[in-house]
C-alpha cells in the first residue's frame, strides 16, 4: 500500500458519547470483520469494559476501504479510552496518529473529557474532523452542539462537521470518505533507515512481550536483527503482523503501516513504551523524545482473601499488560502480607479489583486510598527536602513534622447553567477554590483548585448526582502546596489497626472521627468480648465507641444452673479482653467500605 492510500487516525470522546459504537460501524462498512463476528463493543475485549460501557485498553484495526474514486486505502485506526482516569492510553494512542475524529454527543454536547482529549490531539499536531453523533435522539441538540465545536478552536471553526447516528450507521459512510479526504496521510521514506515507535505492549508467558507500534520510516521483515533504543537491548523479529483487530501475520511491514511485533524478550522492563525501534546494522540517528510513564496518583493497599501466592502471580500479570499499574510489596500487622498499588484514579482502582476477579479469580481486600503528601520534617538539614510518604502507616508522628504539602489539581468543571448553583456549593464543599468561571452558551465552564484527595473518594459521583448526570470533570495537576493536614489512627480493642490508618485535613477530623467509630461498631465482627474503637489523632482520643460483645447463652441446653453461676460464666467471657490479641480482629471488606463512604 501506498503511503498516500493510509490514514492512521484515532477516535477522541467523553465517555459514553459512541466512540465504541462508531469503530463497531467503520469495521462494519469495511468489512473488517464478517456478520458472523459482529458483536457491541468488539475492540473492548475485557469483560469490564463491557461491563462499565467503557474502553480501557486502547486497541487497534485496520480496514480496508474503497472510496469513492475507486481507489483501496488502508484505514488504520488505534481506539482510545474516553475516561477521564485513562488519559494516558489517549497520549500513547494519539503518539501513533496523523488525524482524530472528535466526537460529541449530540444530546450532551461539548463536555469537559471532550476537551481534554481535543488538547492532546492538538499538542501531537494531529487533523481533527469533528463528528456530531446520536442525530436520530428525540433530545438531540444539534446547532447548539455544532455551535459549541466551533468555539473550541479557530481550526475547528472552519472544518466540515459531519453529522451520524453511530447506532443506526446513517452517515458512517460519510466518515470514512472524510478520513480519506480530509485527513492526511503519513509522512516517510521506505528506503530510509527503520523508525518505529511503540505505542503499546502486552505481555505473553510462551512469546514475551508483543509490542504495537507504528512505523514512522524503513520497513520490517522477518529475522531482522533489531535494537531497543533507550535500554539498547538487541532481538530478533519472532513473527510480525497487522491488527484485523485479531493478530494476522505477515511477512513485511513499511513505513506508515500499524502492527505488531513479537520480541521474543522475557523481560518486560527492558520494553518500555515510547521507545524507538531501528535496526543494528543501519540504525536511524535521532529517536522519538518519547513520552513521560504514567505516574500513579491514588495508592492503596491490596491484601489476598485467600491466598497470598495467587494473588501475586495475578498482580504481576496486570502489571504486564497495564504499564500505568504498579505495585510493591508491603506488609500489614492486620492483614499479613500484601501490595502496595499506584491508580491513576479511583476508576482506575475499580477496574484493577474486577480484573484480578474476572480474569484470575482472586478476591482482594483493598485499603483507604490515599494520595502522596511530602512531609518536610522539623529537624531536617536542608529545609528543601521532604520524605515523600505514599503510605500512611509511613506518616511520620506529628512532633516530628514541620509542614506538609499535598498535590492540588486544576479540576475543569462543565455543567448546565441551571445546576451551576448546586455544582459550585458542592465543589466549594470539597476544598474547592474557584480560579475562573466561563459561559459557553447553555454551559458554565468552572475553573478550581482542588486538593487531589478530597477527589480520591466520592467526589465525582456527587458531581453527577448534583447535576443530573450532565456535568463533567477532567483535571490536570498544578503543585505541590502546603495543607493542614494530620494521620488518623484507629485502635480496635486498645491496638492500633495499621491497615485503618488514613490521612485527613485537621478541620474535618472531629465530625469525620465520629461518624467512622459509629460506622466501625456495626462493621467489626463481633468477639466474646466487648472492643473499645477508638479514633486517635496527635495521641489524642477525638471519638470511641465500643463494639458490643457475642453474648453466650448462661442457660443453655436448658442446664439448670443458679444465677450466681450464670453471672459467673458471663464474667469469664469478659476476662483478658485487653490482652486479646489484636491480630485475631478479621477485618472484613465492608469495614474498608465504611471509611469510603465517609463525608463531613
Amino acid at each position: 500500500m501506498e503511503l498516500t492510500h493510509i490514514r492512521n487516525f484515532s477516535i477522541i470522546a467523553h465517555i459514553d458519547h459512541g466512540k465504541s459504537t462508531l469503530a463497531d460501524q467503520i469495521m462494519a462498512v469495511t468489512q473488517t470483520v464478517s456478520a458472523r463476528q459482529l458483536s457491541d463493543q468488539l475492540l473492548d475485549d475485557l469483560t469490564v469494559e463491557k461491563n462499565h460501557g467503557v474502553t480501557v485498553k486502547a486497541r487497534t484495526a485496520r480496514n480496508l476501504y474503497q472510496a469513492d474514486d475507486g481507489h483501496v486505502y488502508e484505514l488504520n485506526l488505534i481506539d482510545t479510552p474516553g475516561h477521564v482516569d485513562f488519559n494516558y492510553e489517549v497520549e500513547k494512542s494519539l503518539a501513533a496518529s496523523d488525524g482524530a475524529i472528535l466526537l460529541v454527543d449530540a444530546t450532551q454536547g461539548v463536555q469537559a473529557q471532550t476537551v481534554a482529549n481535543l488538547r492532546l490531539a492538538e499538542q501531537a499536531g494531529l487533523v481533527i474532523l469533528p463528528v456530531i453523533n446520536k442525530i436520530d435522539s428525540v433530545n438531540a441538540q444539534i446547532a447548539a452542539t455544532e455551535k459549541q465545536i466551533r468555539q473550541l478552536n479557530p481550526e475547528l471553526a472552519q472544518a466540515p462537521i459531519l453529522q451520524i447516528s453511530a447506532k443506526t450507521g446513517q452517515g458512517v459512510p460519510e466518515v470514512l470518505e472524510a478520513i480519506v479526504h480530509y485527513l492526511p496521510a503519513p509522512q516517510g521514506q521506505v528506503q530510509a533507515p527503520l523508525k518505529a515507535l511503540i505505542f503499546d505492549s502486552v505481555y505473553d508467558p510462551f512469546k514475551g512481550v508483543i509490542v504495537n507500534l507504528r512505523l514512522f520510516d524503513g520497513q520490517l521483515q522477518q529475522n531482522d536483527q533489531l535494537q531497543l533504543m533507550a535500554s539498547q537491548k538487541t532481538f530478533h523479529v519472532h513473527e510480525l503482523g497487522i491488527l484485523t483487530p485479531d493478530r494476522t501475520p505477515t511477512t513485511t511491514l513499511k513505513a506508515g503501516d500499524v502492527g505488531y511485533l513479537i520480541t521474543g524478550i522475557k523481560d518486560p522492563q527492558q520494553v518500555r513504551v515510547g521507545d524507538t525501534i531501528t535496526s543494528v546494522n543501519h540504525p536511524t540517528a535521532q529517536p522519538f523524545p518519547g513520552y513521560q510513564p504514567p505516574k500513579p496518583t491514588v495508592f492503596t493497599g491490596l491484601y489476598p482473601v485467600k491466598d497470598y501466592k495467587t494473588l501475586k502471580e495475578a498482580l504481576q500479570k496486570l502489571t504486564l499488560n497495564d504499564p500505568s499499574f504498579q505495585i510493591s510489596p508491603e506488609t500489614s500487622d492486620a492483614l499479613g502480607p500484601g501490595f502496595r498499588g499506584g491508580f491513576l484514579g479511583i476508576f482506575h482502582l475499580q477496574i484493577i479489583k474486577e480484573r484480578l476477579l474476572n480474569e484470575f479469580g482472586v478476591e482482594v481486600l483493598t485499603t483507604v486510598p490515599n494520595v502522596t503528601y511530602h512531609v518536610h520534617l522539623a529537624e531536617a538539614a536542608d529545609p528543601k527536602q521532604f520524605l515523600t510518604v505514599n503510605n500512611p502507616v509511613r506518616f511520620p508522628d506529628f512532633s516530628q513534622i514541620n509542614y506538609v504539602t499535598e498535590p492540588i489539581l486544576r479540576a475543569t468543571i462543565v455543567t448546565p447553567e441551571n445546576t451551576v448553583n448546586n455544582v459550585m456549593k458542592w465543589t466549594e464543599h470539597y476544598k474547592g477554590v474557584l480560579m475562573d468561571i466561563q459561559n459557553q452558551g447553555q454551559l458554565i465552564k468552572l475553573i478550581y483548585k482542588i486538593p487531589l484527595s478530597e477527589l480520591d473518594y466520592n467526589f465525582f459521583s456527587r458531581l453527577k448526582s448534583t447535576s443530573h448526570g450532565y456535568a463533567s470533570l477532567s483535571t490536570k495537576f498544578l503543585d505541590y502546596e502546603p495543607a493542614d493536614v494530620v494521620r488518623l489512627d484507629v485502635r480496635v480493642n486498645y491496638s492500633r489497626v495499621d491497615a485503618l490508618t488514613f490521612i485527613i485535613h485537621r478541620p474535618d477530623a472531629p465530625q469525620l472521627t465520629q461518624k467512622l467509630v459509629t460506622k466501625l461498631k456495626y462493621t467489626i465482627p463481633r468477639r466474646l468480648y466487648p472492643m473499645p474503637v477508638q479514633a486517635v489523632v496527635e495521641g489524642k482520643v477525638l471519638a470511641r465507641v465500643d463494639v458490643p460483645p457475642l453474648r453466650k447463652n448462661a442457660a443453655a441446653n436448658n442446664e439448670k444452673r443458679s444465677i450466681s453461676k450464670k453471672q459467673a460464666l458471663l464474667r469469664r467471657q469478659n476476662l483478658n479482653k485487653r490482652q486479646a490479641a489484636h491480630n485475631d480482629i478479621e477485618l472484613p471488606q465492608e469495614v474498608f467500605n465504611a471509611i469510603l463512604d465517609l463525608e463531613v
